[in-house]
């Protein structure tokens, strides 16, 4: 067996390079032919279709509103901040929802994910799509983290937070034969610094959709939609839970990062379920990382590690969750920095790495948040 195994490694992986070169330009052609006809002949209509949107009160949760809005959809609109769910209801209504209902829940219970899809089970009587978008990013050195209370947050809200109410769905969309969409990110296969935890959370979720994927056969179908660097709120300073939000994020960003619109990328989610599509990727070009990933893991590790250096300048960090002051040698002195100061900054980001960073605030969670998350 050993002997097999060392045969087998040494032929295996450059024969599946060339079967994969010869094979590329045919699996293109029927992948072209797939879309088309999915596109114009195969696509789910959407009308009178009930969709649930967790997350939905910013970012992709909220564009994705928009698009399924305009499809004819009934939605339900699930997310923390229930004054911007009230906005964006009304915006739904007027670009095409059918019907809205919108609720403050928190996706790391599982008593509020039931609350939510009895709901939309009383009102609408089916469940057609899941469309799971909660998301929770950061941007510290491991390392640095001192208050390690924040890793079991971090990993609740883009895991767990995506399980229970798939959990809780499930039954419904088997019945409806509907479908589950999964808002991942490049980060669980691509490492990047200052995002381990995110990382290791997508890599998570993925595993297990893949997983639950073959589970449900044909009577669920599943689309994971994987982007690079998305323009969020949380990419463009934005982010605060508002009232009713026991965890408090408050941040003020000068960092311009350049991304992809959001709104392109929740259109070609919403298209893509419809099509039926097992993956949507924005963009797919990331894709090529992969086989190195596969095929030459010291090759990305050298590329990343030349284009992520600094050139030894001082490591900074944006000490989310770590409970530190700014670091020393900044512009600011050693004073520590208070949170929501007008010169204090933390970096919260959703699937995008940042180029440069300004000066760091430590983010606090209050305490009932903490409790809650153990009882």
């Amino acid at each position: 067996m050993d002997l097999m195994n060392t045969v087998l490694n040494f032929f295996v992986p450059p024969a599946s390079l060339v079967m994969l070169a010869f094979a590329w330009p045919t699996l293109t052609f029927i992948n072209t032919c797939e879309w088309f006809y999915n596109s114009y002949f195969n696509t789910e209509n959407m009308e009178d279709k009930v969709v649930v949107i967790t997350g939905a009160s910013s970012g992709i949760g909220e564009q994705i509103a928009y698009q399924y809005a305009k499809r004819g959809a009934n939605l339900v609109l699930v997310a923390r901040r229930e004054q911007r769910l009230r906005g964006i209801s009304e915006n739904a209504r007027m670009m095409g929802a059918g019907n809205v209902l919108f609720m403050a829940a928190d996706v790391v219970k599982e008593s509020d994910c039931r609350r939510f899809i009895n709901e939309a089970i009383n009102y609408y009587g089916r469940v057609d799509h899941l469309v799971n978008t909660a998301s929770l990013g950061h941007t510290f050195y491991f390392e640095e983290a001192n208050d390690s209370s924040v890793f079991p947050i971090i990993m609740d809200i883009n895991f767990w937070g995506n399980v229970y109410p798939t959990h809780v769905a499930l039954p419904y969309l088997r019945e409806s034969n509907g479908r589950i969409i999964v808002n991942a990110s490049v980060e669980n296969w691509l490492p990047l610094p200052r995002m381990s935890l995110y990382s290791a959370a997508k890599s998570a979720l993925i595993n297990f959709y893949e997983t639950l994927r073959f589970e449900v056969k044909d009577d669920v179908g599943i689309t994971v939609a994987t982007h690079g660097w998305i323009g969020t709120e949380m990419t463009r300073g934005k982010f605060m839970l508002e009232e009713g939000a026991e965890m408090q994020w408050k941040e003020e960003r000068e960092v311009h990062v350049t991304g992809g619109p959001v709104e392109e990328f929740a259109k070609l989610i919403v298209s893509g379920a419809c099509r039926g599509d097992p993956y949507v990727k924005y963009p797919s070009w990331y894709d090529i990382f992969f086989l190195y990933r596969v095929f030459a893991p010291k090759v990305l590790y050298w590329t990343f590690r030349f284009l992520l250096t600094n050139g030894g300048a001082e490591r900074r960090t944006s000490f989310i969750g770590t409970g530190r002051p700014l670091i020393e040698g900044s512009s600011t002195g050693s004073r520590p920095l208070i949170e929501g100061s007008p010169t204090g900054k933390q970096l919260l980001f959703e699937g995008s790495p940042p180029r440069t960073f300004t000066d760091a605030v430590p983010v606090t969670f209050s305490q009932s948040y903490r409790q809650r998350r153990f009882e």
